[in-house]
């Protein structure tokens, strides 16, 4: 009886400290939702097991994300896309990933954004191994760790305080991120990073959104930009143009022989980004020789109206208004080349 007493005790204050944790998150402003980590990743890399010929997979890093709307993609053709991109990473292995461990030949849209792209094939950089780990995940996962991301959806749409983003946020509420609160002196002379505030919402589709704040408080978009400055302040490695083209064209090669389609596209930049990837990385140089050696369809925002009419909030990403936008016109453009199936026509 004293066991179950104690016992009763614990649960009760174990509830009572649930329910005060979150009650305070959600007073600060938070709200329940999914984190971008790598077991949404490999759930959603599971559907390209089943997929057709007439589905669609986007690789490539955070503009994909971003910019191309799973529901405005699924509302024009009948067909929702699987996205696969990854934020600050090449899309050169997940790509790899396909081509050699599926069988998949249905579209593949490639979004090259070149810093990334071209950036290496060296596979402990972090460019590649962001989207590599999680392909070797993928292929490593267990039944019990499938059954615990299972388990731990309803919780993360439960609960505010339920956060285990593989980024580093610094508005995050895990464990990891509160750590970083605690401001201690510096032991070295090395420039503190500046803080990377949680700028997207992203659904159980891994269907990513602009939060609104980054277009209603400039002090919050240009949190990011400085983000961005920073981390492209230091010494970039070169990129290496020659090995990641020659690395794709042998994965774009197989993958286009046994039936399947690759659409390049290149997404929108605007002011710092767009200065360092034209000085950096030319159109001419880069973008015309991939898209010569890989005779796919390409895009380039540049060269259409329906692409190009857009304002990037902090240089590199659409608002969620604009993604949705950006998608109709996208898709308009594919569907009059004749290059996706439109079932709602069937």
């Amino acid at each position: 009886m004293k066991h179950k007493k104690s016992l009763s005790i614990a649960i009760a204050l174990s509830i009572l400290g649930i329910t005060a944790w979150e009650i305070y998150w959600r007073s600060q402003g938070y709200f329940p939702d999914l984190d971008d980590d790598k077991y949404l990743w490999v759930k959603t890399r599971a559907l390209v097991e089943d997929a057709t010929e007439d589905d669609v997979v986007i690789v490539g890093s955070s503009r994909a994300l971003f910019n191309i709307q799973l529901g405005q993609w699924e509302k024009l053709t009948g067909i929702q896309p699987i996205q696969l991109a990854n934020a600050g990473a090449t899309p050169l292995p997940v790509f790899h990933d396909i081509v050699e461990n599926s069988s998949f030949k249905g579209t593949v849209v490639v979004g090259v954004t070149p810093p990334l792209f071209f950036s290496t094939t060296f596979e402990q950089a972090p460019p590649w191994s962001r989207a590599s780990s999680r392909s070797e995940f993928y292929k490593n996962l267990t039944y019990a760790q499938r059954l615990n991301y299972s388990l731990s959806i309803p919780l993360q749409n439960s609960l505010a305080f339920v956060s285990n983003d593989d980024e580093a946020w610094i508005d995050d509420i895990n464990l990891k991120a509160l750590l970083k609160t605690i401001h201690l002196p510096p032991r070295t002379d090395k420039p503190q990073e500046p803080p990377f505030r949680r700028f997207q919402d992203i659904d159980i589709n891994r269907n990513v959104r602009m939060k609104e704040e980054m277009v209603s408080d400039t002090a919050f978009a240009n949190s990011i930009k400085t983000v961005w400055k920073t981390l492209l302040s230091g010494d970039i490695p070169p990129p290496d143009k020659e090995a990641t083209i020659e690395y794709f064209l042998k994965d774009a090669e197989k993958f286009t022989s046994r039936g399947g389609k690759i659409i390049l596209l290149r997404n929108p930049s605007d002011g710092f980004f767009k200065d360092l990837e034209s000085k950096g990385l030319p159109r001419s140089e880069f973008w015309d020789e991939l898209v010569t050696k890989a005779n796919v369809p390409a895009y380039h925002y540049q060269d259409y109206k329906g692409l190009s009419a857009f304002k990037t909030i902090e240089w590199s990403h659409l608002s969620a208004k604009d993604a949705d936008q950006f998608t109709e016109n996208f898709v308009k453009i594919l569907l009059e080349d004749g290059l996706i199936t439109n079932l709602k026509n069937n």
